[in-house]
């Protein structure tokens, strides 16, 4: 008899159970929730008998002029990918949500699957005959990431491989700078430099040499990150969030655990030159926003901002500084090449998670969703 259940929970005990592991995406933490009014929030635990399991935060959107809803777990659940009874904790998971009115669940299990080290990568934007970097064999596939992406198979689970599903979705392909060594101790600034290639070293040189300084700042300070981020929207050409985002992410992250959230100023002769903001949950850290100005680029504001999150990162024991998505595109006409090249000059890695998958309660209101979502 199957003993897995999936029920609600309060978001002290959700909180304590990413606590206790270490680490899980901000995206599933109890706060998220309110950081998306246009969803509504519920934290759950998947249950052994009486043993907490795994947690999540589902969140639930509902169909236009219907009571029904999509549930989305981004990044999550929170769960062991090794263990041999996930099969059992999906099954718990649907039946919740089809118990809570859902339509489809759409879960993203930020589990590993993929591996491509930046010297992999680097030949791999060389190659005049490659554009893609999955089609590049990985430096390392995680057996546990297969196995996953097979049970989800074999249980009904579907995946958008277009990347042009509903939009819900979370990136695929993330880079991550490691912060440890394979023996699990903590890498040395030097460590880190020693990692970079020549030109994020020079340009970080270059940076302390043009005297640029960076500071973190305080909830205040997100107008004047919101002021630069709005520049970069423009000149990048896309639509930028409104500074009450940043301000609801940053009351409702810190107000769950403090300086999960921050900001960082790079400024030059008191001119703001890049900023960005910073999330960390345990051992893990990411680089969520960033901005820099027209002006004063050649100050390399942007190397110098990056380095000092690092070393904080580093620093706080993290084993993981994640600088976000990334898209697949390695082709020298890609117009996203330039951001790659850019993060792959820190010597980390790109990673593939095991990709967003749907489980279709409703078919036809699932199909229905997703036509809706493409023509918005």
């Amino acid at each position: 008899m199957v003993s897995i259940t999936c029920r609600p929970i309060s978001a002290e005990e959700h909180l304590a159970f990413i606590e206790a592991r270490g680490s899980a995406s901000f995206l599933q933490t109890p706060a998220w929730a309110k950081v998306k009014p246009e969803w509504r929030g519920e934290s759950v635990g998947f249950f052994d008998d009486a043993e907490l399991t795994g947690v999540g935060l589902i969140l639930y959107r509902q169909l236009p002029k219907l009571r029904r809803y999509l549930a989305y777990l981004p990044e999550g659940p929170v769960l062991d990918w090794a263990r041999g009874d996930v099969a059992d904790h999906l099954r718990a998971l649907v039946a919740h949500a089809k118990r809570s009115r859902a339509f489809a669940v759409r879960i993203g299990p930020a589990e590993v699957h993929r591996r491509w080290r930046a010297d992999t990568i680097k030949s791999a934007i060389a190659d005049d005959a490659v554009t893609r970097l999955g089609d590049v064999t990985p430096d390392e596939t995680s057996l546990v990431g297969t196995r996953t992406i097979n049970q989800l198979l074999h249980g009904g689970w579907v995946t958008d491989s277009t990347g042009e599903g509903f939009a819900a979705g979370q990136p695929m392909f993330n880079f991550q700078l490691p912060l440890r060594h394979g023996d699990g101790s903590q890498k040395t600034e030097q460590d880190l430099l020693k990692g970079m290639n020549q030109l994020w070293r020079r340009n970080i040189k270059k940076a302390d040499k043009a005297g640029v300084t960076v500071r973190r700042g305080d909830r205040a300070d997100l107008a004047v990150f919101h002021r630069v981020y709005l520049e970069t929207a423009e000149r990048d050409g896309f639509t930028g969030r409104s500074l009450g985002y940043f301000e609801t992410m940053w009351d409702a992250l810190n107000a769950e655990a403090p300086d999960r959230m921050s900001v960082y100023l790079a400024e030059h002769e008191g001119d703001l030159v890049a900023a960005t903001t910073f999330v960390r949950v345990g051992e893990h850290a990411w680089y969520s926003y960033g901005a820099s100005t027209n002006a004063k680029r050649e100050v390399r504001g942007s190397n110098a901002v990056q380095w000092r999150m690092i070393r904080d990162a580093n620093e706080a024991g993290c084993a993981v500084y994640d600088l976000r998505g990334i898209v697949e595109g390695v082709g020298a006409d890609d117009p996203e090449i330039g951001l790659i090249q850019f993060k792959v000059g820190t010597g980390g890695e790109a990673v593939a998670y095991t990709g967003e998958w749907d489980y279709p309660i409703n078919g036809v209101l699932y199909r229905a969703f997703d036509l809706y979502m493409k023509r918005r």
